[in-house]
């Protein structure tokens, strides 16, 4: 037996409306206006999450740019009195070069001592074995006595700041015999 009646794919019969009851469509847009305002707060908060994040951004370019522009203030400020010591010496007129000499040496201990708090430190490789890495060649000379590519002479030291080479030691170096 075949039936007559025609039915959407759904399975409720074609031209029958589902009529919904006065409370389910009261619940309905109450939990539509539920979900608007949910979707409202979340907006908001993303966005002002957003505002933050470009907020730190800022303050930490900001930040980094000043630390850029005031790195050297600490070292520079150390360095004060060395340059007043040696604008003192310069001013004094005539007087003794034993004076002079020994000011310019402490001048010279005070400087060395500031660099290396900073993390300068000499390299002056005299009788040690030649080092391609921290130090320069420029010549090689007769040295009785001394091992092949050792080191005789340092012509300019060289520095290291933070075990990172900043400049060479330039050397002569014992010859072969």
């Amino acid at each position: 037996m075949h039936n007559s009646d025609s039915q959407s794919p759904t399975g409720t019969p074609e031209g029958a409306q589902t009529e919904l009851s006065g409370a389910e469509l009261d619940a309905l847009n109450a939990k539509v206006a539920e979900l608007e305002a949910s979707n409202k707060d979340l907006r908001e908060t993303v966005l002002r999450e957003k505002a933050e994040l470009e907020n730190q951004r800022r303050r930490l370019h900001r930040d980094l740019e000043q630390a850029r522009r005031f790195a050297n203030e600490k070292l520079l400020n150390d360095l004060l009195p060395i340059y007043d010591s040696l604008e003192r010496g310069l001013s004094v007129e005539g007087g003794d070069v034993n004076a002079v000499r020994e000011g310019l040496s402490l001048t010279l201990k005070e400087l060395l001592r500031i660099a290396s708090n900073n993390g300068l430190v000499q390299v002056d490789p005299v009788d040690q074995p030649l080092d391609p890495e921290r130090h320069h060649a420029v010549s090689m000379v007769e040295a009785p006595g001394k091992a092949p590519g050792t080191v005789v002479t340092v012509l300019q030291k060289g520095y290291v700041l933070n075990d990172r080479l900043l400049r060479p030691a330039l050397v002569a170096v014992a010859k072969d015999d």
